[in-house]
């Protein structure tokens, strides 16, 4: 009987574990669907906005700004990206991973900028210093903290504290898939690809159809380039901060999800693999306690 007890207090205490994971990916689906819908409206702003800076760059000017000088790399900041709760799977050990990886190869002095409460308590534990933290974002985070840390990261840009910042964060790709990215954020260096619009002084496009090139088009800024390229940068890296974050929390929850699913499918198979184990327990003992009836009853009879 002792058996079969352990057994009952084994399953009650895995089916309060069940209901409690259930209810935490109900939460995170929730939460996802929101965190998705805002990633998902974020990404035309930053790219129009983008665009718009290969525009203003690919004119024939000799536009310079502050947050786009290129000089030597003898310091680099590293902004990590992580959550502040766990019980989200392997989220946060990929980031912390990617970001460790990248600390030790780096050949420049590094800054680090945590943000989330598990990659600062690593990195914290391990001595590392930091320029600079934040801790609790929230589960929708907003564009006033975002733009909070931006200011942050062209201060220090500006100010020759660093020559270089690099975000590293969780990329959001799908509920079920997420992937852990290492991009540039300052200085700014626009990368032309296929698809992105072309400025003054840029090769012909192919007209569609397979008719004859168009021709570069002029921009006329008003009330000057200079001024719209003051305006434009700074509030480019604070879109592209907004957005990762975004990417991050959205991928955090999509993650948290996906391991609150698969917790709650293993407790399900633990409690059928104990209800086994105890009708096995409770057939045994119903078997032997017949035995001994049939036993004393035929040594009566004899």
């Amino acid at each position: 009987m002792a058996g079969k007890r352990d057994i009952v207090r084994r399953i009650r205490a895995v089916r309060s574990i069940q209901q409690m994971t259930k209810a935490m990916k109900m939460i995170a689906a929730a939460s996802l669907r929101r965190s998705q819908a805002k990633v998902i409206a974020a990404r035309p702003y930053a790219r129009s906005l983008q665009d718009m800076l290969l525009r203003l760059v690919g004119t024939d000017a000799n536009l310079k700004h502050p947050l786009a000088e290129l000089r030597p790399v003898k310091r680099t900041a590293y902004v990590v990206i992580t959550g502040d709760r766990g019980m989200a799977g392997s989220y946060n050990v990929n980031v912390i991973r990617l970001a460790s990886a990248a600390l030790r190869q780096s050949e420049n002095d590094t800054v680090l900028i945590p943000v989330g409460r598990k990659g600062r308590d690593f990195f914290r534990r391990r001595g590392y210093a930091f320029a600079h933290e934040i801790v609790g974002l929230g589960e929708e985070p907003g564009f006033g903290q975002a733009k909070q840390l931006a200011q942050t990261l062209m201060t220090m840009f500006l100010n020759q504290e660093v020559d270089e910042v690099r975000l590293i964060y969780t990329e959001f790709i799908s509920a079920l898939q997420q992937r852990p990215a290492d991009v540039q954020l300052l200085p700014i260096t626009p990368v032309r690809g296929k698809d992105d619009l072309r400025g003054a002084g840029a090769p012909p496009q192919e007209a569609e159809g397979g008719g004859q090139p168009t021709a570069p088009v002029e921009y006329i800024y008003e009330p000057s380039a200079e001024a719209v390229l003051s305006s434009l940068l700074p509030k480019f890296v604070e879109v592209q901060v907004y957005r990762t974050i975004l990417e991050a929390k959205a991928s955090e929850h999509g993650a948290r999800m996906t391991a609150m699913g698969s917790a709650t499918d293993n407790a399900a198979d633990m409690i059928a693999r104990l209800t086994l184990a105890y009708n096995q327990a409770r057939q045994a003992g119903i078997t032997r306690e017949i035995s001994e009836i049939v036993g004393g009853a035929e040594a009566l009879g004899g």
